[in-house]
């Protein structure tokens, strides 16, 4: 019988929220080798009880503080090059997690800090630990390609918004605004996008402005592109 050597199982997390309008990513310094001090995206081992999504559902427990009933959390993808992590054989299953203005994070057992910081930042200046740039990059890549063609968007809104403060969200996380007035119009007559409520608010400063909450629809028909018209 052949012998294999030693492998194992990760889950990291590419944890963003909408805060001090900019899209920020949760990093945590690590405490201990390998890249003891660097910067990595949070995450652990998948222990020998528990599947995939529990472990993902851990870790964001662990350094958030939530629950996933309180976050939008999806797998994201899958990574597995043999020299990844120099202890031994390790594939990580990365996950996304999603939410509004996420509180700040405690630093887990095996880290130095745990802090949010600017993905535009985090992706233009030094590389994270492992190959969680990479993994960064994707999970940027896929909550920006997600606002195209499902009301993901509402996930980084407080409970109840203003139209004006969804399409600071796309503006936000896309790095461009959509056209306001075409924004308008599809947000409020896509059937199931947004749901009104009997409530105004005067946050966004000028007349009051009605609130919504997040419908019920799954995808957008047709969708919102980046660089297009809403």
């Amino acid at each position: 019988m052949a012998e294999f050597p030693p492998f194992a199982v990760t889950a990291d997390l590419v944890v963003l929220t909408v805060r001090d309008d900019a899209l920020q990513a949760l990093v945590i310094r690590r405490g201990e080798a390998p890249y003891e001090g660097d910067w990595a995206l949070p995450g652990g081992f998948v222990r020998p009880d528990e599947d995939l999504d529990a472990a993902a559902a851990r870790e964001l427990a662990e350094e958030t503080g939530l629950s996933r009933d309180h976050v939008h959390l999806e797998q994201l993808a899958s990574y597995g090059a043999p020299d990844r992590d120099p202890r031994m054989r390790v594939v990580t299953v990365a996950y996304i997690a999603l939410a509004a203005d996420l509180p700040s994070p405690n630093a887990g057992t095996d880290a130095a800090d745990a802090r949010w910081q600017p993905v535009d930042e985090l992706l233009a200046g030094r590389r994270l630990a492992f190959d969680h740039t990479r993994i960064l990059r994707d999970g940027v890549e896929r909550a920006r390609a997600k606002l195209e063609y499902t009301p993901l968007a509402t996930a980084f809104c407080p409970r109840e918004f203003t139209i004006a403060e969804l399409r600071r969200v796309y503006e936000v996380v896309w790095g461009a605004a959509p056209d306001p007035r075409n924004f308008h119009r599809k947000a409020t007559k896509t059937e199931g996008f947004v749901e009104p409520t009997e409530l105004t608010t005067t946050r966004d400063g000028g007349r009051p402005a009605r609130l919504y909450r997040a419908g019920r629809a799954r995808h957008l028909h047709p969708p919102l592109l980046r660089g297009g018209e809403a």
